[in-house]
This record gives C-alpha cells, structure tokens and sequence, in this order.
C-alpha cells in the first residue's frame, strides 16, 4: 500500500522522492520533516561537507495541500548545496569529460569495484555517487512523512545508539524508551549513557586522528502498534523479514536482530519466550519482552524492538591498499570525502525506514482513502482485541 522511489546523486543537483499510499488527511509540514533531516545531519562523527557546507530541509513538491495529504503521490526534494562546487565534475554534457576529475583505485569494503565491474565502467564515481549514504538524506524525508502519519495511529518511534567502536552505553532494564530517547536527544552522538557517550566521541577523535573510521550498533524501539500487524501466511508478508530487509538496505549495515536478538541462541527456552497474561479490559499482555514486539511475522501488541549494526566506513583517510583499474597497477585506494563514524546519524535514519515499513503494515492491514477511515477501522479492531 506504501511504496517509495529515491533518485539523485550525492554531488547532483538534489535528492528526491517521490512516496505514493499515504492516505489523505494526514497532518504534515516540511518543518516537521526538517527536525528529522538536522537530527540526522549534525552528530557527532559527521565529515565537513555535513558540519559545514549543507543545510539539509525537504521542499514538498506534490501530494499536500493546506497542510494535509491529498491522498495522491508526495513529491520530496532534498537540494544538495555542494552541487555548486561540483557542476563539471556531475556536468550533464560529454563536453565537461576531463579525465582528471576520474576515480579509478576502487576503497575495500564500498560499491566501487564492483559496481564498475557490473555496470562497465572505469571511473568509479558512476558508481560511489549513487551508492553514497547521502541519499538516506531524502529518505529519512519519506520516513518522517510515515512518522508524521504513524502518530495520528498513536505509534512513537525512537532509537538511541548503544555502541560505537568497543564502547557500550550501559541501558538500565525496565528504563521507559520515551525516557531513553529524552537522554539520547541531549547527547551529540545520541546515547542515553553520558559516561559512554564522552567514551565514544574520544574513539572517534582517535580514529579520526589515526585516519581511520569507526562503526557501531543503535536500536529502535516502537511503541503503541496493535497485534496483528504483518502475517505468518506468506513469506514475504512477515513483518520481521520486511524490517530486515529495510534495515539492510542502509548503507554500510552488516547486521540486525529483534528483541533478545543473536542472546537467544545462547540461552534456553525458558529464559526466551514471554509468558502470556490476561486481565479484563487490558486483554493479553507480557511481563517481559524478548521476543521484541513480534512473533510469527507478527507485532504481539508490545514494544517492537530492533538493532542493527554498522561497519566502519569504507573512505579511509589513510587508504588501504587497491588496484588501478585501467593499469592493473597495486595502489592504495582512492582518498574521498567522508565520516568518521554516522552512527548517531544512522539511528535517525533507522526511525524512518521502520517507519515506512509499519506505516505500509498499517495500511495493508486496516485499509482507507482517508486518516479518518483507517483510525475508525482501527479503533474497531483494537476494541476487538481487547474483548477477545
């Protein structure tokens, strides 16, 4: 019912989007999705182009009209302002070819080489301008737009990082996420745990230092879905899989888990499964929660849960070493712009590819043209629910 496009490079002219099902009705503004595009813009980590040279905000460009979605496709556009400073490097015309603006020593661990093998070409930018994590600048836009609509359900989105290099944030048990949030939100690079966060940003002032780049691990936490979001009917209908694939497909990622995550294959059973209550007027509920919100495919009407985890990135300040692609001569790899360490900005853009993802399960499952029918079919089923 939700689906999304993205286009653009990351020295074009601008990022855009174009997202199509969101029902009409829905309450939106391009500051609300600018909050979203600064949080993710300015943490700790970030390279100079983001501290210095971009002020990232989302024009709408269709599908919204006195502050609310028509229903139809929403146009979002990201403008990259350090096009200006790229325009014959990304020039449009074979009359700008020069070869000296061509990168041909291909970085380990990035899209580069194979990339230029798969779509034939020798100058690696063809490949590493699209594969940038800038274009998450434009969907974490789209997210905010899910986000926005999400609320209007009662669905909170937060996340907090919890790791970057070899430090971890100590997160209490039984700490309310909005709570988590609140700290992260005060901290540069967005952990909850003050004495880990100075930890984390002096790693990343040493790698910096060094050259290098650092990753780490954020969670997302999502609180007031309904049960029965997703399916355990087909395989491509089951939530879990869906939230896999969203998270995967941010640049850089190399891991994901839900709830107790990998913990589980190291305990028993008994110590991973939540036992199951019921009180009159409160229905079903857990006392725990390791499966993280979801089983079978499908949310259980508890916080769902997720984490993921990022490698270090691939644009070395001390490269490491490659081979030029038109002399086959061992080099090291091409230097590039880049951060140290988007970790605090990759929780930010966590939010909004979950978003999208529940925002989709949101509609497939309770249906409308308009917010107003989708909340009545809404507030049907979880009176249901609840009477079971």
């Amino acid at each position: 019912m939700i689906r999304y496009s993205t286009a653009g490079e990351s020295h074009g002219r601008c990022l855009t989007a174009i997202l199509e099902g969101v029902p009409a009705g829905v309450p939106i503004a391009e500051d609300f999705i600018n909050k979203d595009l600064v949080r993710r813009q300015h943490t700790y980590g970030r390279g100079e182009r983001q501290k210095f040279i971009e002020d990232d905000k989302a024009a709408i460009l269709s599908g919204v009209r006195w502050g609310e979605t028509l229903g139809s496709p929403i146009t979002l556009q990201v403008a990259n302002k350090d096009w200006e400073n790229w325009g014959k490097i990304m020039s449009l015309s074979p009359a700008d070819r020069d070869e000296k603006f061509e990168l041909s020593r291909p970085r380990p661990g990035h899209a580069d080489l194979v990339g230029a093998l798969k779509f034939d070409r020798r100058d690696v930018r063809d490949i590493l301008e699209r594969a940038s994590a800038r274009e998450t600048a434009v969907r974490t836009a789209v997210g905010a737009v899910c986000k926005r609509f999400l609320e209007e359900a009662g669905i909170k989105i937060y996340s907090y990082v919890h790791a970057v290099g070899g430090v971890e944030a100590d997160i209490p048990d039984g700490v309310p996420a909005e709570e988590l949030f609140a700290r992260a939100e005060a901290s540069p690079i967005r952990t909850p745990d003050k004495a880990a966060g100075e930890k984390m940003m002096a790693a990343i002032d040493a790698a910096k230092a060094d050259g290098d780049t650092l990753g780490g691990m954020w969670t997302v936490v999502v609180t007031g879905l309904p049960v029965g979001l997703g399916s355990h009917a087909q395989w491509d209908l089951k939530l879990d899989g869906q939230l896999a694939q969203a998270i995967m497909s941010i640049q850089a990622h190399k891991g994901f888990e839900i709830g107790q995550g990998f913990g589980a294959a190291r305990a028993r059973g008994s110590d991973s499964h939540d036992e199951i209550r019921y009180a009159p007027g409160r229905g079903f509920f857990r006392d725990t929660n390791h499966a993280g919100g979801l089983e079978g495919g499908m949310t259980n009407g508890e916080p769902l849960v997720i984490r993921a985890a990022m490698k270090p990135l691939a644009s070395l300040r001390k490269p490491l070493k490659s081979v030029n692609l038109r002399t086959k001569e061992e080099m090291t790899a091409e230097i590039v712009r880049s951060d140290v360490c988007p970790v605090a900005a990759a929780a930010v853009i966590g939010e909004a590819v979950t978003a999208v993802v529940l925002a989709d399960a949101l509609t497939t499952k309770f249906g409308g043209d308009s917010l107003r029918e989708l909340k009545d079919n809404l507030a049907r089923y979880v009176e249901h629910i609840r009477k079971f």
